[in-house]
């Protein structure tokens, strides 16, 4: 099973594991999450990091960044050494989640999951209230749909 770290600005990964364990209670044992506070030394960061990761592989393991170039990004790109350790940036609840589910597979398919579960967890939503609301009857001229009886 591979192991997740998450890497992002604060509060960011911690939110990000209370997301996690809400929906899949057992995965403490494989997620561990570092939130970058501001003005840390990216030393330290980075130290932190592989202590944790080290908690996480088993022997392979995923790390989620938030922003691509962001110290978050760039700490865990010093982590990967793309054959056990692999870096995704921009982390979301989806992404997470399908990592979470697919633990179990192998790092590479592990983390086209987790790409496809970002993207595919993006959309944009109705804007507009349903159709069929109630409408207002105070209003009824010549040509007011509430005098007909059919739905568009």
């Amino acid at each position: 099973m591979t192991g997740i770290l998450i890497i992002a600005h604060a509060p960011l990964a911690s939110a990000l594991k209370a997301c996690a364990a809400h929906t899949f209670p057992d995965c403490a044992a494989t997620l561990e999450v570092l939130d970058v506070a501001p003005n840390l030394p990216v030393e330290d960061i980075e130290a932190q990091a592989r202590v944790l990761l080290a908690r996480v592989r088993q022997p392979e393991a995923l790390v989620l960044t938030d922003v691509f170039g962001a110290t978050p990004c760039n700490v865990a790109q010093r982590l990967a050494d793309g054959m056990t350790v692999k870096v995704v940036a921009g982390v979301n609840v989806p992404m997470l989640w399908r990592s979470l589910c697919y633990q179990g597979e192998p790092l590479d398919a592990l983390v086209a999951r987790a790409v496809a579960g970002a993207t595919q967890g993006v959309m944009q939503v109705a804007t507009a209230r349903p159709q069929n609301q109630a409408q207002n009857v105070g209003l009824r001229t010549g040509h007011d749909q509430a005098e007909h009886h059919h739905q568009q």
